[in-house]
């Protein structure tokens, strides 16, 4: 069995899976702390790759295309520190990563694992029940009912109609996308009532608001949870849906990069947030710098 400890993380392989344990350094983000333990089984892997460092290297595992709900939903959004399937490794252990490394290739090699896309999840959601608050907003999934719950932070106009709750059966397609710049993300559930354009996630009563703090990428994990039973998106490859649906996972919009107005505009939003007591200190400091930078 080949094993690497590291404060990161713990990851080993046995020839058939690889078990990924989060370390408890700080850089290992609450959404990896929150998924805990998982198991990748040899034929969910593309690839494996060892990035060497001055001071530190990092392992990263690429996984088949379709192989992972939570990869599905964030579609290269989620940061290092979120990231399961990467392992940052000291510079004294490069070593014993690299034989990592050449393991799973050999166990890849030996059983003749295709690298391309799957038509079915091999990994599975995260466990349920779930439930998360983040943003303006409480996401709960039991498997069968998305829930979402307001706080004292959501828009009138949002919050008036009351809790929403949607029925898997309802749910055509998730988009998570986090907070980028100064654009503000969002969790959001399509369901067959859905306008084409809907509504800002800020006004959509079927989305949360991510503002960019810390429990926002444990949004994904609700996201995951419920894509993981939706039909896969490439179990029917090649056939053309009709015309008035979505995907089960719809792309990813990206944000224009915003002008000097919208900057101050931010500013000044971020400055009541925080003489409104929702923002720490520490946060309202971090936010403020992310867009004097832009500045």
């Amino acid at each position: 069995m080949a094993e690497i400890i590291q404060k990161d993380g713990t990851w080993s392989f046995d020839g058939d899976v690889i078990r990924i344990v989060p370390g408890t350094d700080k850089s290992v983000g609450l959404l990896r702390r929150t998924l805990g333990e998982i198991t990748v089984p040899l034929r969910a892997l593309a690839g494996i790759s060892y990035e060497p460092g001055k001071k530190a290297g990092r392992l990263r595992l690429r996984l088949r295309d379709g192989a992972c709900p939570l990869l599905q939903i964030t579609g290269g959004h989620l940061e290092e520190g979120s990231d399961p399937y990467r392992l940052t490794v000291a510079g004294d252990r490069s070593g014993v990563a690299e034989y990592f490394v050449d393991e799973v290739r050999n166990a890849l090699l030996l059983e003749q694992v295709e690298s391309g896309p799957v038509d079915a999840y091999l990994m599975p959601g995260p466990a349920l029940p779930l439930t998360v608050g983040a943003g303006d907003g409480t996401a709960t999934f039991d498997g069968e009912r998305i829930r979402l719950e307001w706080n004292w932070k959501t828009e009138d106009s949002k919050s008036s109609g009351g809790a929403r709750t949607i029925a898997l059966t309802e749910v055509e397609a998730v988009e998570w996308l986090p907070s980028i710049g100064l654009e503000n993300g969002y969790l959001r559930f399509r369901t067959g009532s859905t306008a084409a354009a809907p509504p800002a996630p800020k006004y959509d009563p079927h989305a949360v608001e991510l503002w960019g703090f810390r429990k926002d990428p444990l949004m994904a994990l609700v996201g995951a949870a419920v894509v993981a039973r939706l039909p896969h998106p490439n179990a029917a490859r090649g056939v053309e849906p009709p015309e008035d649906r979505v995907p089960a996972v719809a792309p990813a919009p990206v944000p224009a990069p915003a002008d000097h107005d919208v900057l101050l505009r931010r500013l000044r939003e971020l400055g009541e947030l925080h003489q409104a007591g929702i923002l720490t200190d520490e946060e309202f400091a971090t936010a403020k710098q992310a867009v004097l930078r832009q500045l």
